[in-house]
């Protein structure tokens, strides 16, 4: 696994290094007495959000002059110039502090993420969790390495469950998706994990904690997608929306509106199956 070697992909490792600062941004704010603003209802920021956001989109854009860099806290708000960026082939999609409701309640939920879309496809991906003092990074093609506080490094794989386990499901700790019991009609056995931040569910799957992310319509942006994409995808997994179908990281409409699932390939169609059976009985009832 060519990932695993350091310095064998440099372009991967500096974003790695990049997300690693960031994360102690983060962890140095956390550690001390903060105060949480509302950017829009239900939309919480903080300096470690700020921060964090101007450190990455300093480094992206110094390391990787030419590329564009599509980052949270500074997107662009005029919808010409978002379509200027993503019509250049590598965009960078950036997560400052993914879960910074969990952040602000203090549950180590939390991850910054970096991820680089290269035609509108992911290519590579980091995610650091600062509270649990570790990373996952991976190049799609190339695999994944889980990286300890320590430094040392082992292989991510996204598991493929056991017939006799219960499978593992990661879902939102603030939006639970109502499509879990269409799921354990379809898997049988199913034991819910709830956890914030997208970046934080996805590593529980690529490390092989968790069988299967399922996110329920709404809310998540291609920043909280393009890293976690990578990275499952460098792991072996697979991750689309709900009907199946892939992120289109070129298009300006920024917002996953049909859900996401991310998991094995042996468990992705069965669950997908399970959501057109979810959304067949909601449009028949209608």
């Amino acid at each position: 696994m060519k990932s695993l070697a350091r310095g064998a992909d440099a372009e991967l490792e500096e974003i790695l290094a990049i997300a690693l600062g960031a994360a102690a941004i983060v962890s140095r704010i956390y550690g001390q007495p903060f105060e949480v603003e509302m950017k829009s209802p239900g939309d919480p920021v903080t300096a470690a959000d700020r921060e964090a956001n101007d450190y990455i989109c300093e480094r992206l854009a110094r390391s990787f002059p030419g590329d564009a860099v599509v980052a949270e806290e500074s997107a662009p708000t005029d919808a010409d110039e978002l379509v200027a960026l993503l019509a250049k082939r590598r965009v960078f999609f950036v997560d400052p502090l993914d879960g910074t409701r969990d952040f602000a309640a203090r549950t180590g939920e939390f991850a910054v993420m970096i991820g680089l879309a290269d035609g509108g496809r992911p290519t590579l991906g980091a995610l650091v969790l600062p509270a649990r003092r570790e990373a996952l990074a991976g190049r799609v093609g190339d695999g994944c390495f889980l990286q300890s506080v320590t430094g040392e490094r082992r292989a991510a794989v996204v598991p493929i469950p056991t017939a006799e386990d219960p499978v593992r499901i990661m879902v939102s700790r603030a939006r639970p998706p109502r499509i879990i019991r269409a799921i354990q009609a379809e898997l049988g056995a199913v034991r819910t994990i709830p956890c914030g931040s997208v970046g934080a569910k996805v590593a529980f799957v690529a490390r092989g904690d968790a069988d299967l992310y399922v996110h329920g319509s709404g809310a998540a942006k291609h920043w909280d997608t393009c890293g976690p994409e990578a990275v499952i995808l460098a792991a072996g997994g697979r991750f689309t929306d709900l009907e199946g179908a892939s992120i289109d990281y070129t298009s300006p409409d920024l917002a996953i509106r049909r859900g996401l699932v991310a998991s094995s390939s042996a468990l992705h169609a069965r669950v997908l199956a399970a959501a057109a059976r979810e959304r067949g009985i909601h449009q028949g009832s209608r």
